[in-house]
């Protein structure tokens, strides 16, 4: 029996350094199940503590403890099955009892030295647990820069892109204040910025899910739908103005939907890699239909009726629409217009625009 014991030791040690590895070492896109089970975990928990409470503002302080959360239970949870692995491989090559295995365990994994044991043959695992409990920490701490550097990085461009979209943003809201405060030109560098922004954030949140998680610091704002807001702007600009729209439209939906894609993938959320124009999609034609008629009553310039529009921008939307949506969903954003509904009762929210105050 000690011999299974040793043996079921060294498979869990095994399984943590894996686990451990994929999700902070390892530069790559790969599922981390512990990552999604603490997410799905304390998502559920603090969706019940702000059940109570009405509307979007509740849910929005209450997920804000999600992403610190998930990082305290990694650790927790690492530092629990090496404590675990450890018991295992001292119980089954020794002759201690459970109790003190459990002990002389704790007592190297976080080198506090107070048990040991005294055979040689044991202080190669309790070298091993000494070294384990730094390590794990050090790799803990050392993630944090990374993730948030990543998230500064994401949330200057979102903030910036509060005064253009609106707060939340929307794409339609995106062309309307263009056109009212005459800066149509700077469109293209910002259909640029977000292409960049798109690729860093398809980098590092299928490496990091956990950014998923991380809230911007005001509860209307937020990375999914600021993104959305734009692709949806360049989608409506080469629907209805294709001869005056930039080629960088065209670039900043390849790479937001290419990085909304990444993301799915590591998360597992299931979508179709190649899906048809005519695809079905939820947003209809009534509600393109009243935000171009905003957008042109704002003095943007329309070269196509909105009828004609439609199909053009129904067949870039369906690229991205339900991978979008989803992820809104899972990230409990802000209920903002076009990103879908949430798993708490909100109403859309519309984006505020400041008051027009020019004299005369």
């Amino acid at each position: 029996m000690r011999l299974i014991f040793a043996l079921l030791g060294v498979l869990l040690l095994a399984l943590t350094v894996a686990s451990i590895l994929r999700t902070l070492v390892v530069p790559r896109g790969l599922y981390s199940s512990l990552v999604m089970r603490l997410w799905r975990t304390f998502r559920a928990l603090l969706r019940a503590c702000a059940a109570p409470f009405p509307g979007y503002l509740p849910q929005d302080r209450a997920q804000a403890w999600l992403a610190p959360l998930v990082l305290l239970g990694m650790l927790f949870c690492w530092l629990c099955a090496l404590l675990a692995c450890f018991t295992l491989l001292l119980y089954g090559t020794s002759e201690f009892s459970w109790d003190i295995a459990l002990r002389e365990a704790g007592s190297s994994l976080f080198t506090l030295g107070f048990a040991s044991g005294d055979r040689l043959r044991l202080s190669a695992l309790d070298f091993l647990a000494a070294a384990s409990g730094p390590l794990v920490i050090a790799l803990q701490i050392a993630y944090l820069p990374t993730l948030y550097g990543s998230y500064n990085r994401r949330e200057v461009e979102v903030t910036l892109l509060q005064s253009r979209a609106g707060e939340p943003a929307w794409g339609p809201e995106l062309l309307a204040r263009q056109s009212l405060v005459d800066t149509e030109t700077a469109l293209p560098q910002l259909y640029r910025d977000w292409e960049r922004l798109a690729a860093e954030l398809g980098e590092s949140h299928s490496n990091y899910p956990v950014l998923l998680s991380f809230r911007s610091p005001q509860p209307h704002r937020s990375w999914i739908v600021g993104l959305i807001a734009v692709m949806d702007a360049a989608a409506i600009q080469l629907a209805i103005s294709p001869r005056t729209a930039p080629p960088e439209a065209r670039l900043v939906l390849r790479a937001g939907f290419t990085a909304l894609r990444d993301i799915a993938r590591v998360v597992r959320l299931p979508f179709d890699p190649d899906p048809e124009p005519t695809s079905a999609m939820r947003l209809t034609y009534a509600e393109f239909d009243a935000a171009v008629t905003m957008i042109t009553a704002a003095g943007f310039e329309a070269e196509r009726p909105t009828v004609l529009a439609w199909p053009h921008f129904h067949g870039w939307r369906v690229n991205y629409e339900s991978v979008a949506y989803e992820l809104c969903r899972r990230v409990d954003a802000v209920p903002a217009l076009w990103t879908g509904p949430r798993d708490f009762p909100a109403a859309a929210i519309p984006p505020r625009r400041p008051a027009d105050r020019r004299p005369g």
